[in-house]
């Protein structure tokens, strides 16, 4: 299983599943990461948090902890 904090500067990766529970899956889905859409990483901050990837047209910062609930492939 590779999720999205894996994913390299540069690459893009397709939404394969979503991990996590209740509310925080929901957050996630409401900023328009669901299952097949492309994200696009970016830029990493230089400690690893946050992620900023490219989702539906728009920029978006994602935690590392979060993107770690979003299995890609």
């Amino acid at each position: 299983m590779r999720t999205l904090q894996e994913v390299k500067i540069g690459d893009t990766a397709s939404v394969r599943k979503l991990h996590g529970d209740g509310a925080v899956r929901r957050r996630i889905m409401d900023m328009g990461i669901t299952k097949g859409v492309d994200v696009y990483v970016r830029k990493v901050a230089p400690l690893g948090d946050p992620i900023e990837v490219n989702v539906r047209g728009y920029e978006l910062s994602i935690r590392k902890a979060d993107a770690a609930m979003i299995e890609v492939e």
